[in-house]
């Protein structure tokens, strides 16, 4: 009895100590993932460094190139409207006429008043020349012939005085017809006929405004501009000029027209921290107006030799970190933290981590895990028979 017992302990205990030499064994021979798989497919993009234009999209408003306020120089009751408020005016086209009667008479009266003075002047000049002959001998005291003389010449300035008064009444009635002094659209009117207006008064007429080409003015933060000054002092970014402006709409559509960026501004607002640059651009169909919101790509610099990398390429950690999964020469994955800095496009600009000839995975991800084997997957030719259909 006692030996049967003995037996089944000793091979209860064998067949434990087997159990857990193979357990052992199994965990030291652990497979990596995806052994005894194929290797999976993904879709890769092979990095390659180029030129990178540096661009930034900035709130902005736009402004008319030109905005002259129309107002009377003389004064006078508004006696017709020339314009439809609205439309299209030209430089010197006249948009209101005052009752002139008054300014058609000062015209008159300056016109006799330099007749008088010219008949004056010709009776001075002959007196003055009868004088120098009788003064030659001793007819006349030479007080008298200075006098003659003197006389001539007040004769001449009160022509000059009466011609430039002539002058005077000349302009004084054609501003009797109030013109536009830019081409371009005009606003509403503010008078109608019967209306008193005086001469530079403070209320304007009407406002024309020149919209083609039109002004976008933009606001940048004054730290990225010193960021991009950074860079180009360590010559990681080439400062760039006349880079063309492209100018996004309301509703996401862009201009069809590019604006060049003129100037900007020399001080800071100490309220935003921000400065303006101003934009001008080519506005034939009018579709920009005064004063609607839009954005503005902007250029700043070019790098040159970038690496660019697709979006989807890229992962981020609840801390914010970014990583992304390549494939080795070797057919591993490898999973790889970068630095990125901003968006060109629909790709990421990198900073560290990557360089030229990396294969990124952008398709598949959900499919490896780091130290998977994996494959590029071959796209299906484009004359390929379709697949018969399963009965």
């Amino acid at each position: 009895m006692n030996k049967n017992i003995y037996r089944i302990v000793s091979i209860g205990c064998a067949l434990s100590l087997a159990g857990i030499l193979a357990a052992c064994s199994g965990q030291k021979e652990a497979a990596p993932p995806g052994a005894g798989m194929p290797p999976a497919e993904v879709g890769v993009v092979t990095l390659k460094a180029e030129k990178v234009t540096l661009s930034r999209e900035l709130p902005g408003r736009t402004s008319p190139y030109l905005m002259a306020e129309v107002r009377p120089q003389v004064t006078g009751i508004v006696k017709e409207r020339l314009f439809t408020e609205g439309g299209l005016v030209k430089a010197g086209q006249p948009l209101y006429q005052l009752d002139d009667a008054t300014y058609r008479a000062d015209v008159t009266s300056a016109k006799a008043a330099l007749a008088r003075a010219e008949a004056t002047l010709e009776t001075a000049t002959l007196n003055a020349r009868r004088s120098a002959e009788l003064v030659k001998i001793d007819a006349v005291s030479r007080q008298d012939h200075e006098n003659a003389v003197a006389a001539g010449k007040q004769a001449e300035a009160d022509v000059a005085a009466a011609r430039a008064a002539l002058e005077r009444a000349g302009i004084n009635l054609r501003y009797a017809q109030i013109a536009s002094p830019i081409s371009g659209r005009i606003g509403r009117s503010s008078v109608t006929a019967g209306a008193l207006v005086t001469a530079n008064q403070a209320a304007a007429l009407a406002t024309v405004q020149s919209i083609d080409p039109i002004y976008v003015d933009v606001t940048q933060s004054s730290s990225e501009l010193l960021a991009l000054r950074k860079q180009v002092a360590a010559g990681r970014v080439k400062e760039a000029r006349d880079l063309p402006v492209e100018i996004l709409l309301e509703d996401g559509s862009r201009h069809q027209q590019q604006g060049r960026l003129v100037f900007s501004e020399a001080t800071v607002d100490p309220n935003t921290g921000s400065y303006t640059l101003r934009v001008v651009v080519p506005n034939p169909a009018q579709v920009l107006l005064p004063g609607i919101y839009v954005r503005a790509v902007v250029g700043s610099g070019v790098r040159e030799g970038g690496i660019l990398v697709p979006q989807r390429g890229i992962a981020r950690d609840p801390k914010g970190n970014t990583s992304a999964m390549l494939l080795t020469a070797e057919g591993k994955v490898e999973a790889r933290p970068v630095k990125v800095s901003r968006t060109v496009g629909d790709q990421w600009l990198v900073e560290e981590g990557l360089a030229a000839g990396d294969r990124v995975i952008v398709e598949g991800l959900q499919k490896i895990q780091p130290g998977m084997p994996a494959k590029v997957a071959q796209p299906a030719p484009a004359n390929a028979p379709a697949a018969a259909p399963k009965k």
